[in-house]
This record gives C-alpha cells, structure tokens and sequence, in this order.
C-alpha cells in the first residue's frame, strides 16, 4: 500500500501533509514517518533542487516511537510540527536564487499597482456622439448607455459594446470602395463579388448588375441579439430581393428605363423583410450603379446599344426639325387667313362707309343741289391739288404772250 501511495502520486503535488496516518493503516509509526520522510524527499528535490536535505530515518523513528508512549503517534518526528519560518526562509533563498538582486518586496508593491491599474482601465469607457453602449453583466442585457464618459463593474463582470446608430452605414454588392475602413461594407472577395452581380432578368437575359444599400442600426438590442449575423444576413437578404426584382423586368429596363422603379421597389421589399427578421436595421436607400451585359457578350451588346442610340437620334433630329418647321408653317398659315380676313373685313367697310357716305351726299344734294355741287367740287380740289406737282392756270380771257403763270416755280428761279 505505501509503495502503490508513492507510486500513485505526481512529484509536483507530494506535500509534507500527504501522509498516511497509523490510524488508518494498522501498522507501527515507523511506516507512517517513513511515508513522510519519502514524500518529503521527494516534494523538497520538485521544490528546491538546490537546496540538498537529509532524512534521519532512525532518528524519526526513535522520536517516533517515543512519543507514542505518551499519547498517539506524531507523523512529523519529534513531536514538534512543521517550522513555518524555515519554509519561508528556504522560499526565500530559492527566489534569490532564481533572479538574485531583486527585491521581491518591491517587487510585490509594482504588482499591486499594475493590478489596480487593470481595474480602473477595465471599469471606464467613452461612447462617441454617434453611438450608444449596450451593457451585459455576466452575458445578460442590461441597459443602453448615452455618449459620454461611464464606469461598469471592472474584470469582465459588465461588458460595453458600441453600437453606431447615427451613423450611416453601406454595404457594396459586386465593387469594392478602395480604402473602406468597414469589412461589413464589401465581401472581400471577387469571386463572391462577381457572383453577386450575375442575375437573369425576364427576358431570361442574363446581366451584371452593381448596387449599393444604405442603412442605420435603428434598435441595438435585436441588432446583438434576435439575429446571429445581421450584418451578414442583411447581405442576403438584399441578394435574394435584388435578384427578385431584375427577375421580373426585361434587361432593356433593368439597364435604362426601369432602374427608379427597381430602386424603390428593392427599398420597400428589403425593409419588410428587415422588420419581420428582427434585425434592427432600417434601410435608406437603395441606389443601382453600373449595369453590364456579361463579358461574353459585351462587344455585341454594345453595337446593338449604340444602334439603338443612333435610331433614337435620328429620331430625336427628325422631331427636332418637324418641331420647328411645321409650326412655323402652320404660324404663317394662320397669319395669311388672319390677313385675308382682315382684308375682307376692311373691304366690306370701306363700302360700306362709302354707300353710307354717298347716301348722305345724295340726300344733301335733294334739298340744295348747286351748293352740295360746288362744295363737292371744292372738297375734290382741295384733295387732288397738294398731289399735283405742276399746276397750269389758264385765263381764257387773256390774249397776251405769256398767258402762262408757273406757280410751282421757287421764287429764286422767277425771272
């Protein structure tokens, strides 16, 4: 039994109390101090290998035996127990031993320091402007914590996470912004980034569609804990809606016309899916960027866009010039009816004005006919006169040489 005891036990951890005492093994006290001596022995070479020590077996034995005669048997020799200064004392010498010239006092004091510094580092935290701190005390939920400086229950006790909720954040689908200080932001890899751009839309075309999801962490406690990976889940999320709404549109509109209604249509889908999944993120904006054929095609894509481009310029050039002829042509029209009909109008009231005029001269000249003639007479000289430029009166009575008189000559030129 003592040798399966020794045997049995590991060096680091044979102790001078690991004994055997008489009263559970019916043997003398000389096996029990034995036992001791051994482990003792044995312990002190783990301990101290420079320390040499000696065991007087006989020695044990004898004050052994002598001091069960008075009363039971005393497992540590002489009857005196342990000496608790000679342990320390040898604890001593081996930490000199071991780094020599250090004092262990001092040595005990930086310690202290440096574990009370540990306590204050780990009891205060900061949370920015634009975050809140979500407290757990032993793994549990505890409180949302404002911006500013706090204090938690140091050790790991409480633990501070800072959740970003006035900012916003994005997350990149098929491209990759260089110098993104966020790793949420893109999927880091190409291959996935070209798989997730690759999509067949309703026509059963087949195209590269690059978009960009704008979001906020609206509720920090579902953002921790109603979902394992939210960010990660998000990015599903927003494939699986993407790829539902190219589905259901031809490529023509997925690359020119449609992109508004696809944009708004991913934004409302995207945000139901969030809310059922309790993810605590509300999405702002979903906004499409580049939109390719695959590479395959690309060149033939191209000439059939740029054919296309050129049909709708034509057209455009054709409308431009249609748009400018044709309402001039039909502005001119309408001014040449408005000048007819002006004409007539003029015409029809002229005559009108000169049968009512010749009316009236008619019947003046019922009631006074040689005064309405000779005034209608004088009224037609004074209107025809100022247009002649040579006015001739003749005299017929004058039988002279010169029956002429030449009113419209200048008076420098009379002779």
């Amino acid at each position: 039994m003592l040798r399966e005891s020794i045997a049995g036990s590991r060096p680091d951890r044979l102790i001078p109390n690991q004994i055997i005492r008489s009263s559970e093994h019916p043997k003398s006290s000389t096996a029990s101090v034995n036992l001791f001596s051994v482990e003792y022995t044995t312990w002190h070479a783990v301990v101290h290998p420079s320390i040499p020590i000696t065991v007087d077996k006989e020695k044990n034995c004898m004050a052994s035996q002598n001091s069960n005669r008075g009363g039971p048997p005393n497992p540590w020799g002489a009857g005196d127990g342990p000496d608790i200064d000679e342990l320390l004392r040898r604890l001593q010498l081996w930490l000199n031993q071991i780094a020599p010239g250090v004092s262990w006092r001092g040595a005990s004091v930086f310690v202290v320091l440096v574990l009370v510094g540990l306590l204050a580092w780990t009891a205060c935290y900061t949370v920015p402007s634009d975050s809140v701190a979500v407290i757990q005390r032993f793994g549990k939920y505890l409180e949302d914590v404002p911006p500013g400086l706090h204090f938690k229950v140091p050790m790991g006790v409480d633990s501070a996470i800072i959740v970003p909720i006035k900012r916003q954040l994005k997350q990149e689908f098929g491209f990759t912004t260089p110098g993104a200080t966020d790793r949420h932001q893109s999927s880091g890899n190409r291959d996935r980034e070209r798989r997730e751009t690759e999509m067949v839309t309703g026509d059963l075309n087949a195209a590269l569609v690059e978009w960009v999801v704008q979001y906020r962490i609206a509720e920090p406690v579902k953002f921790l804990f109603e979902v394992r990976e939210p960010r990660g889940t998000l990015r599903h999320v927003s494939e699986s809606v993407m790829r539902e709404v190219v589905g259901d549109r031809t490529v023509d509109e997925v690359i020119t016309i449609g992109r508004q209604e696809i944009e708004a249509e991913a934004l409302t889908k995207m945000q139901v899916l969030s809310t059922k999944y309790a993810m605590g993120i509300s999405i702002d904006q979903v906004q499409l960027k580049n939109i390719n054929p695959p590479g395959p095609v690309q060149e033939s894509f191209n000439e059939v866009n740029q054919a296309q481009q050129n049909k709708e310029k034509l057209i455009n050039e054709a409308r431009r010039d249609y748009n400018r002829v044709i309402p001039l042509a039909a502005g001119e029209k309408d001014q040449r009816v408005r000048e007819a009909d002006g004409y007539r109008l003029k015409r029809i009231n002229e005559a009108e004005g000169d049968v009512a005029r010749f009316g009236a001269l008619l019947a003046e000249y019922r009631k006074a006919p040689e005064v309405t003639r000779r005034r209608i007479y004088l009224e037609t000289l004074q209107d025809v006169m100022p247009a002649i430029r040579s006015k001739i009166i003749v005299d017929e009575e004058t039988h002279g040489i010169l029956p002429l008189l030449n009113l419209n000559t200048p008076k420098g030129d009379q002779p």
